[in-house]
């Protein structure tokens, strides 16, 4: 009987949950293939099967909870696709409870003379996990549901159809009110359960908040000279790259410039150690149907402005997909991430820690600004904002690091300079 375990995923991730079977149980499949989709902390992966065979099992449900290393579902080696199981590994726990209950019980399911409804009293009634769950939270007693499965368990897809019926809405006088609140039908609710990935962005930032010394400072950048400058040769650098000229190669760049001048905010705190990284690996925040990720440019420093848009759109294309790899994610020295785009003017971005600095873009609007004491122009203007860690960041270099990222962008050419 072969087995199929969790695989190793990363140093950092030891556990995932299932989000669906590929697979099911009397499916043959050959040696790599793929059988279930796992979501973890940063990424889903796909799992596949190291032997061939006819899978007779699963051992775990969608939305359980798996570490690396944890058998999930069994095969037979020798086995014959096609055939149609009548059990999964879930159901098989369940009729393993099944025997474990009090003997008066069990000696009433298997006593031909004992009346049915009294044999329904006293066993416990068969069902998956998932149905024990979903019945569980929304306060439904195994019971009083009916299912149509032959062998008289009860499925999740029993509870939902028990639910949507209106005697199951009464809630049972011996069961506890606290489990289930009556809903004013004028103000509906849902419960969505967080995904992993959710609930691990949620972690993160409070985290984050709570073991850093985060400070926020602003200034804002006359977009005039950039916006100009794209004008010029946006059609050109699309010609020759065969990719466009966005803002965030400049921005980029600007502050891989700043971070050589201020090498603090590219640093991490390790213990009692500051660790100062030589390197640029800038992190680009994405947003995605399933929350935040940052996908990281590596050596944004050797890169061109082409290489930059170019890894930016790839990466964001691959986090909308959901292709995103464990290492596109992994590392990331300083975050930048856009606001703008969703038409925020000004707001206080959170650390990606253990980073110790992110650069927060926001949307570029006309607002008067003075030329000198006697003129003023509407001018594209945008506010940005860098969150720092002051344990290991004073105000002077966080306002300077700033200030520089204004005088690159306000004379982008600068920046060729810079290199």
């Amino acid at each position: 009987m072969g087995e199929i375990k969790v695989p190793e995923l990363a140093e950092s991730i030891t556990e995932g949950t299932i989000s669906e079977w590929l697979k099911k149980v009397g499916d043959k499949i050959e040696r790599g293939e793929y059988i279930a989709e796992l979501e973890t902390d940063k990424v889903n992966v796909e799992i596949t099967a190291e032997e061939s065979g006819v899978i007779t099992e699963f051992l775990k449900e969608p939305g359980d909870t798996v570490h690396v290393g944890e058998v999930i579902a069994r095969l037979d080696e020798s086995g014959e696709g096609g055939g149609e199981s009548t059990s999964s590994a879930p159901e098989a726990k369940e009729e393993a409870t099944q025997a474990e209950a009090p003997k008066e019980s069990t000696t009433a399911v298997a006593t031909k003379e004992v009346p049915k409804e009294e044999a329904k009293s006293t066993s416990r009634t068969i069902a998956s996990p998932a149905a024990r769950k979903l019945a569980r939270e929304r306060g439904i007693k195994l019971d009083d549901v009916k299912t149509t499965d032959p062998m008289g368990r009860v499925r999740k897809h029993d509870i939902e159809s028990h639910e949507n019926k209106p005697a199951a809405k009464q809630q049972s006088a011996s069961q506890p009110q606290k489990q289930v609140q009556p809903q004013d039908p004028q103000k509906p609710e849902e419960r969505i359960k967080m995904t992993r990935r959710r609930q691990t962005i949620a972690n993160r930032l409070v985290e984050v908040q709570q073991t850093a010394a985060m400070l926020t400072t602003f200034n804002e950048i006359d977009m005039t000279a950039v916006m100009a400058l794209r004008k010029r040769r946006k059609d050109n650098f699309f010609e020759q790259h065969d990719v466009r000229l966005g803002f965030m190669s400049f921005f980029t760049k600007a502050v891989v410039a700043a971070l050589r001048k201020f090498p603090l905010l590219n640093a991490e705190i390790q213990g009692n150690e500051l660790v100062l990284k030589k390197y640029y690996d800038i992190g680009v925040a994405v947003s995605t149907d399933d929350g935040l990720v940052v996908p990281v440019v590596r050596d944004a420093d050797r890169k061109t402005f082409s290489d930059i848009e170019g890894d930016i759109l790839d990466k964001a294309k691959k986090a909308r997909d959901n292709k995103l790899t464990l290492k596109d994610l992994q590392g990331g020295t300083f975050t930048i991430t856009n606001g703008g785009v969703f038409g925020s003017l000004l707001s206080t971005p959170i650390l990606n820690g253990p980073q110790v600095g992110i650069l927060g873009m926001h949307k570029i609007q006309l607002r008067p600004v003075a030329i000198d004491e006697e003129r003023s122009e509407n001018r594209p203007m945008m506010y940005i904002a860098l969150s720092y860690d002051h344990r290991i960041v004073d105000g002077k270099e966080a306002v300077s690091f700033l200030a520089t990222i204004k005088d690159l962008l306000e004379d982008p050419e600068t920046l060729l300079l810079e290199g």
